[in-house]
């Protein structure tokens, strides 16, 4: 399925700062560890898949900058995880929309007792009507049932329902949200993950570092298997060697004896030939 664009609404660029003018850290830790550790899932586990195309940014828990209101309210929080198709890749220090000229294509916050409300209304209203992102998703990491998606269809978000396999499908990405029961850097819990439409997870990198060993181990195990073969080929080989020259040794002595015999009948008067 080919991912769908939503362009972002044009942003007047008036003398704004840029990313290197703006604030970039308030200070403000996430929520908890599991949080954290969510936010990293879903933003390591896309550098790869981004790394097969040419364009592209990944990144959370810093400020998004999108209007000079937002400014003058000094209201400067930024999703924990958002995703932009079709710009350069690079560090950034925050995302500047008028810089940029692109509003994130998906943006997922993660919920807590103290951001829910916050995250399923005023910045679900922010997202759709001032940033004009195409896709928002809301997840709570202590409550996997609590788990949402939304695209925005003609300027209003349109509830995303899960398909038969209980995903929430990225159109923008191409990709599906799945809730995964697992282990993942020592805490057991049900993460939110990505995986493509064929149902393939996108490895974290430690599952990345055991496939990789995992196919290391299997090309060694290959090369012994094709030098035990080897192996066994030059042992057939030596072994036929063998027994060429014990025929050949047993008919030289054949040979031989039938040589002996011919001689004692000469000497017998005999000749070997009419016998």
């Amino acid at each position: 399925m080919s991912p769908v664009t939503i362009e972002a609404a044009p942003v007047a660029i008036t003398q704004l700062p840029t990313q290197y003018e703006l604030p970039c850290d308030d200070g403000i830790p996430m929520e908890t560890q599991r949080h954290f550790m969510q936010m990293q899932m879903l933003i390591d586990t896309l550098f790869p898949w981004l790394a097969q195309r040419e364009d592209g940014y990944v990144g959370g828990n810093m400020f998004l900058y999108f209007s000079a209101a937002q400014l003058k309210n000094k209201d400067f929080r930024g999703p924990d995880v958002f995703v932009v198709l079709g710009v350069p890749k690079g560090e950034r220090r925050s995302w500047v929309v008028w810089d940029e000229e692109k509003a994130p294509n998906v943006i997922i916050e993660l919920l807590s007792e103290s951001t829910a409300t916050i995250d399923k209304n005023k910045k679900k209203q922010v997202y759709q009507d001032n940033v004009r992102v195409p896709e928002y998703f809301w997840y709570d990491p202590f409550n996997s049932e609590d788990l949402a998606g939304f695209n925005l269809q003609n300027g209003v978000y349109q509830p995303i329902r899960e398909d038969g396999q209980k995903r929430l499908v990225s159109q923008q990405l191409g990709l599906a949200l799945v809730r995964w029961q697992g282990s993942y850097k020592d805490v057991e819990a049900t993460w939110l993950r990505w995986a493509t439409l064929e149902g393939d997870l996108l490895p974290t990198p430690q599952e990345k570092a055991v496939q990789t060993q995992q196919r290391a181990e299997q090309v060694q195990q290959r090369a012994e298997q094709v030098q035990q073969r080897a192996e066994q080929v030059q042992q057939q080989a030596e072994q036929a060697q063998q027994q060429a020259e014990q025929a050949q040794q047993q008919a030289e002595l054949a040979q031989q004896r039938a040589e002996q015999l011919a001689a004692r009948l000469r000497a017998m008067g005999v000749n070997p030939d009419e016998i």
